[in-house]
Order: C-alpha cells, then structure tokens, then sequence
C-alpha cells in the first residue's frame, strides 16, 4: 500500500509505539488520528508531525468514544484505511493470588475490550469501502505464561484471537488482519517491568530492549502487499528474516 493520502488511526499514540508510528506513517505522507488518554502529549506530538493531523483524547475501553472518533475521522478525511490497536498496559504485575481483582479487570477492558472497540467501531467504515487494514500489537506473553503477569498474558492471548476471529469473519470482505509481536522495546512498559523486579523479563539489561521506531517501521510495512502471506496471523520481529524485509537488517 501506497500510504500517502491514506488515513491511518492509531491507539495509545502518545508515546512508545504508538507515537513513533505516528511519525514513520506521517513521514509517509499519511492523514492520521491519534487516540490517547493524554491531551497535553497528543497536542504536542501532532504540533511536531505538523498538518493532516487529529487528536482524540479518550480511552479505548470506553466504546462510545472510540467510534465517536472514527466516525469523526472518517467525516473529515474522507476514508479509514488502516486502524492500529496499539492502546494496552501491563499493571497490575503481581502474582494471581495478590492481584487486585478491579485493577486486572481494567487491563481486560483496555487490552482485550479496547481492541474489540477499535475493530467493531472500524469494520462497518472498512467494508462499506470494501478494504482495509487492522492490525493489532500483540506480544510473545500471548502464547507463553510469564510470572506475575496473568492478566498481560491473558488479554494479548485474547487480542491475539480476536486478529484471528476477524480473518476468518471478514477477509472475503477486503478486511487485512494482523498481529505483530515485537519483542521487548526501550519504552516507558519496560520501566514499569523493570521497577517490579518480578520473573526475568525485569532484569533484562536496557541495551537489548529495541527501539520503538522498529516496530512503527514494521506495523507499516504490514499495511503493504509484502506482508499478505501472514493475513490472519502475528508476525514476530524478533525473527530475522521479518526485519530483514522490514528494511531493518
């Protein structure tokens, strides 16, 4: 996909991930809308990107204002191409017998809720264009239990499924779906797991941890034809033949 002039949405834009794809698509040439629960960093980082900008300040578990957002998006730019489910948190990180029960369910509603939203809120705009593109940051936690992190795990596991169920639901319909897995990046999650000494994702130096513009440069990547072979799947960065064709090796 030629991405210029197309319309790219984004959750948890703010920073991290989010907020280096924010470049790399605007850098492309991309219309964007940025969704995060903080105001001030969207403001500042769309007076950074410049023009062809819009900002939601809302939280992804509240459905209402994802789709209010979307349509919003959609009425000023004129399309909706690619969604990016990006939004998510790993608090609370505790063992199961310790975790509090109201702070695990609000990761299930940002993580796992919050993906739905940005695909149901997406889908209706997407097919009566007949395409588009959805893809959803996931995590090696998805396939693999991790101590201290029941509720991490559990919702990529879910977001994970969620990428599948819409492959195989709307992929005669033009909808792309996929996920990308990409390692551990130096963001600000990896200081919370850092600062919570718990299983040995923690004491992993800073210096293996990968920049976030490689997975904001792959997420692009993943809108091309290039990436079709993996309609449907998650796609790893940690694998080196994937960054090679991304362009990072």
């Amino acid at each position: 996909m030629d991405i210029k002039g197309k319309t790219v949405v984004i959750t948890g834009a703010s920073r991290g991930i989010g907020a280096d794809a924010a470049r790399v698509f605007a850098a492309e040439g991309a219309n964007l809308a940025l969704l995060a629960r903080s105001k001030d960093s969207l403001t500042a980082l769309a007076e950074e990107i410049g023009e062809n900008v819009l900002t939601f300040a809302c939280d992804v578990s509240d459905y209402a204002a994802v789709a209010d957002a979307i349509e919003k998006t959609h009425a000023h730019f004129g399309s909706l191409d690619v969604l990016i489910n990006n939004a998510g948190v790993v608090d609370p990180i505790a063992r199961l017998e310790a975790a509090e029960p109201d702070d695990w369910g609000t990761l299930i509603d940002i993580n796992v809720k919050g993906v739905f939203y940005g695909m149901r809120a997406a889908l209706p705009v997407m097919k009566a264009a007949g395409k588009g593109t959805i893809l959803t940051v996931s995590s090696g936690a998805a396939h693999n239990p991790v101590e201290g992190w029941s509720g991490y795990c559990t919702s990529k596991a879910g977001a994970a499924m969620l990428t599948r169920s819409l492959h195989l639901e709307e992929a005669e319909n033009g909808i792309r779906a996929m996920g990308l897995s990409p390692g551990t990046v130096a963001t600000e999650m990896q200081r919370v797991i850092k600062a919570s000494g718990v299983n040995p994702v923690s004491q992993l130096d800073w210096s293996v941890h990968i920049p976030a513009e490689w997975p904001a440069r792959a997420l692009l990547w993943m809108c091309g034809t290039d990436a079709d072979e993996f309609l449907g799947e998650e796609i790893s960065l940690r694998e080196e033949a994937i960054r090679k064709r991304v362009g990072l090796i």
